[in-house]
């Protein structure tokens, strides 16, 4: 979708403290292979704070940042991947009661760890029928803990890490401009995070802790390695090469590229090797010291670039999600002011960059 006159007004984000690695191996949280496959050096942990908690301080964030008036908003996407902190609860509500405070529609997106990317594409379409000056605000958050989740062991390869994150999307004015973005789906791949397991009849009552790495085996088992493989290249290659082109742009023109936090080795198997990517052009040695905060990786690196003043006017940036189901997400955006709440002068490498 080519987005009219849609850009990023501001952005927002309340990441739990940072545990490092060391700390995790010397309690036998994380294991010495872990550590070794993913890079990491250490991963944002929540303590009691839910996490529509943080996604609404993140809210109130990106909406002050913004400059809008609560009244702009005509839309709140929420996206998260895990437990919310109640059984049926709209998280969505809680956000907007607590960050916003008008009656638009408040609607939670369940897209995995492409939920962010995949509410900023129908934010996008929300608002390219608006009127002008409207404008809309997406949250993600998650806390990953016990007994269901495991974030050092549950998904082999990424370390899954806590936080809230938001963005405002509006038409008109902003801090860069929504080229393109596409999104790319591929159900026949659903059973990749499902495997041969029975359907359950309440949260965890078939596995506990969750193991994605059961499920992913039992799928390829069934559909074959080859025909898996292909099918992930396809759909990110499609997302690409339709993104670049409706965007009027190639890759080597991306300056930056906004990538799904990974570990090192799964990292270069999935994205960096397949799209000719170097790492030191993603935000990788940023996203190596917080973790995958799974529906927000790519809000959060948005926002660390804006805050840190390493995204000058001009440059371009790639934004890239992916999702069990399988979907694929790819925002081309151009980079059109320096935010005033940017903590470092323009050219200057950004913290952990």
């Amino acid at each position: 979708m080519r987005p009219r006159d849609i850009h990023i007004a501001a952005t927002g984000s309340a990441l739990a403290p940072l545990v490092t690695v060391e700390e995790a191996l010397a309690r036998g949280d994380c294991d010495p292979d872990t550590a070794r496959r993913t890079e990491a050096l250490s991963v944002a942990v929540a303590g009691e704070e839910s996490p529509a908690e943080m996604a609404a301080a993140a809210a109130r964030a990106a909406l002050g940042r913004s400059g809008r008036d609560p009244a702009d908003i005509g839309l709140i996407l929420h996206a998260a991947v895990y437990y919310q902190g109640h059984d049926l609860w709209p998280p969505a509500s809680y956000v907007q009661r607590t960050a916003v405070g008008n009656r638009c529609p408040a609607v939670e997106v369940r897209q995995m760890s492409n939920g962010g990317m995949a509410a900023i594409d129908l934010a996008a379409g929300y608002l390219s029928a608006a009127r002008p000056g409207s404008a809309a605000l997406i949250t993600a958050a998650d806390r990953f803990s016990p007994p269901g989740f495991d974030r050092w062991r549950s998904d082999p390869g990424t370390v899954y890490a806590d936080g809230g994150v938001a963005l405002v999307l509006a038409r008109g004015h902003g801090l860069a401009r929504l080229r393109t973005i596409v999104t790319v789906s591929d159900p026949e791949l659903e059973g990749m995070h499902r495997g041969d397991d029975p359907f359950g009849v309440a949260p965890f009552s078939v596995r506990r802790p969750m193991d994605l790495e059961v499920w992913k085996r039992a799928f390829v088992a069934r559909t074959g390695l080859s025909a898996c493989l292909s099918r992930i290249a396809a759909g990110l290659r499609e997302a690409v090469d339709t993104a670049l082109d409706e965007a009027g742009v190639k890759l080597a023109d991306v300056d930056r590229f906004l990538l799904p936090h990974f570990g090192r080795r799964r990292l270069a198997a999935a994205l960096l090797r397949p799209l000719g990517v170097d790492v030191e052009r993603t935000t990788w040695p940023w996203s190596r010291r917080v973790g995958h905060l799974g529906a927000g990786d790519q809000i959060a690196a948005l926002d660390h670039l804006l805050s840190s003043g390493a995204a000058a006017p001009g440059d371009t940036l790639m934004l890239l999600g992916i999702g069990a189901g399988f979907t694929w997400s790819c925002a081309v955006l151009e980079v059109t002011e320096r935010p005033r709440w940017a903590t470092h002068s323009p050219g200057r490498p950004a913290p952990g960059e």
